[in-house]
This record gives structure tokens, C-alpha cells and sequence, in this order.
């Protein structure tokens, strides 16, 4: 029998800490890997909902910079002038990729020339469904991470507590005694870990759940962006 059970059979922690410091190794080793995830899934909460903050101004910004423009010429215009944004990034890609296949045409003295064709039609979409597969990927990183510490969490924690509720029964076996004053502090130490995976864990599936649906937003948006892009050389007769 180890030191730490017989310690909590002679003497009835007061409170939480006291049982923290009265535990085992692999109890305290449980304990501080969890606080390791709290502190990184903290990090990535307050990071990824920065990240979220700016994006949505960035939209609304963008918005209304389009929503000013009667052409494509003069929302190209706009845009330019406004931050590094993936609603701008996805519609400078659209535009770029429009200037090479129709080299010119964006410009205000510019004849009307041939629309393009479905095969450069296709490409177009193409184009613009890349950039918005990597605007997505760039806006999830870090919610896998949040994903991983919501579900270990609770399973580290409940490891903790099968590890602690073991070795005071192994005490108590060593012991001969069945009061439950002595086996009520073991057990309770034990518990601490599970207390402590939950505690880490909510926080972290709440905030992933949250980000995520805010990511299905952002790329809903873009998704609708693109097709309005599309739309709208199709009002101007450019397809």
C-alpha cells in the first residue's frame, strides 16, 4: 500500500485542495494534463472567437461596399480598397480569374465582347469553389483541437477517478478496514479527477459547437457570394 492512501486513512481531507495534494502520482499526472488542456482550449476559445469577430465585421464591410456598386467594374473598385478578407480574397480570385480569361473587360471604355463559354464557365465556378474550400480550412484551424480536448477530457478524468478508487481500495484491503470514514476520502479524491475533465471538457464543446456553426455561416456566405458573382456577369452579358 502506498504512502498517499494510508495518509487519507489516518487523516480526512478538509477540501479539494487538500485532497489534490494528498493524492496519488498517477491522480495528480491526470490533474495536471487536464489543466494543460484547459489553458490551450481557453487560448483557442478567445482565438478562434477573434477570429470569428473580425471576419463577421469584415463581411458587413464588404457588403456594404457591394451593395454601392451598380457594375463589376466598380465593385472591383471597391473592394480593393478594403482589407485582406475572405469575402474579398474570393471575389478578387472570381475577378483575377475572369481578367485572364477576358483580358480588358473590366475596364470602364471597354467594348462588349463574347461572353464566356460553359467549359470556362465551369472553370470559373471551379476557381471560386477552391478558394472557397481554403478560406474554410483556414477559418477551422483550431476547432479540431477543441474538438480533441471536449472528448479526452472526460475520459482522462474518468481514468483518473478508476485509478484512485482502486488504489484506496487496495488501502483499505491492506488495512482491514471497512469504516466509512476511511474509504469516504478515497473515494472523494478520486472523483476530483472526473470533476476536473468535465470542468475542461464543457467548456471546449460548448465553444467548438459554437464556432462551428458560425464557420457554416461564413462559408454559406460565400458559397452565396459566388453564385451571385456568376449572377452578375450574367446580368452584365459577360456569360
Amino acid at each position: 500500500m502506498t504512502a498517499a492512501p494510508l495518509a487519507l486513512l489516518q487523516r480526512a481531507p478538509e477540501g479539494a485542495l487538500d485532497m489534490i495534494l494528498a493524492g496519488t502520482l498517477p491522480t495528480k499526472l491526470v490533474l495536471l494534463v487536464l489543466a494543460t488542456f484547459s489553458v490551450a482550449a481557453w487560448i483557442l476559445i478567445f482565438w478562434k472567437w477573434r477570429v470569428f469577430r473580425d471576419v463577421r465585421r469584415q463581411g458587413d464591410r464588404f457588403i456594404q461596399h457591394l451593395e454601392q456598386a451598380t457594375t463589376l467594374a466598380e465593385a472591383y473598385k471597391a473592394i480593393t480598397l478594403l482589407p485582406e478578407s475572405p469575402y474579398g480574397r474570393v471575389f478578387r480570385q472570381g475577378v483575377n480569374f475572369f481578367n485572364e480569361l477576358r483580358p480588358g473587360t473590366l475596364r470602364d471604355d471597354a467594348p462588349a465582347g463574347p461572353g464566356l463559354s460553359s467549359a470556362q464557365l465551369e472553370a470559373l465556378r471551379l476557381v471560386l469553389e477552391k478558394e472557397e474550400a481554403e478560406e474554410r480550412d483556414e477559418l477551422a484551424r483550431g476547432l479540431p483541437w477543441l474538438a480533441i480536448i471536449g472528448t479526452v477530457s472526460p475520459l482522462l478524468g474518468l481514468m483518473g477517478t478508476v485509478i484512485g478508487i482502486t488504489n484506496t481500495f487496495l488501502g483499505i484491503t491492506a488495512s482491514g478496514s471497512t469504516n466509512l470514514g476511511a474509504v469516504a476520502p478515497g473515494v472523494a479524491e478520486a472523483l476530483i479527477t472526473t470533476v476536473a475533465g468535465l470542468f475542461v471538457a464543457i467548456p471546449a464543446v460548448i465553444a467548438y459547437n459554437h464556432f462551428v456553426a458560425r464557420l457554416n455561416l461564413v462559408v454559406g456566405e460565400l458559397e452565396g457570394f459566388s453564385s451571385e458573382f456568376i449572377g452578375t456577369l450574367a446580368r452584365e452579358g459577360r456569360v
